[in-house]
């Protein structure tokens, strides 16, 4: 891959659909780490897991929805938690995450498809970095709650302008209105 870096990112977006998507990240893969530590000082998945810590206790099940190079993960068993599944589109992003050596199962699978989880398998979800313009739209969030048992939590990153704009904010709102799910907690900006 020839891009610069910091272009890597709207490389990606730019997908025209779910195959060539995970092409993309099976490319950009052994990179990626690196890429979002170093150039985009990315620091949402220590912020969200400290947000599912919160929460849930670390004996619990959790979905690491879209989990790519396992950086969650990572950053979950920082806060104790030990049963982690990842679920990735990407297989070359998975065998990042396998090397790290904190989740119990991984599985490729793509948000906003159905899963193949059964339902109420989890206590939690967590969800970083995936709710975005060409990745997993709001429609996702009815299979992340099928897979959540009941009092369980599903915590997500959201960049502010995709939530308001692009159907996340009435998506949630609808769920909140027919009491399938309520908002427990808000980061900042």
């Amino acid at each position: 891959m020839n891009e610069k870096n910091e272009d890597r990112v709207q490389w990606v977006y730019s997908s025209k659909d779910n195959s060539e998507l995970s092409q993309r990240y099976d490319e950009w893969a052994k990179e990626y780490d690196k890429d979002l530590s170093e150039v985009f000082g990315w620091i949402a998945p220590t912020t969200a897991s400290a947000y599912l810590a919160k929460y849930v206790h670390p004996d619990s099940a959790v979905l690491d929805a879209g989990a790519g190079t396992g950086l969650v993960g990572l950053a979950l068993t920082e806060h104790g938690f030990q049963n982690i599944a990842a679920m990735d589109l990407s297989e070359g992003m998975l065998k990042e995450a396998r090397d790290k050596n904190v989740y119990r199962k991984l599985d490729q699978m793509v948000l906003g498809e159905p899963l193949s989880y059964a339902t109420d398998s989890f206590d939690a979800v967590i969800s970083v970095g995936v709710m975005t313009l060409g990745h997993a739209g709001p429609d996702s969030f009815d299979e992340l709650l099928r897979i959540t048992k009941p009092q369980g939590y599903i915590v997500f990153t959201i960049k502010t302008d995709v939530y308001l704009k692009n159907g996340f904010k009435e998506k949630q709102e609808e769920m909140e209105s027919k009491k399938l799910w309520e908002v427990v907690d808000v980061s900042e900006e």
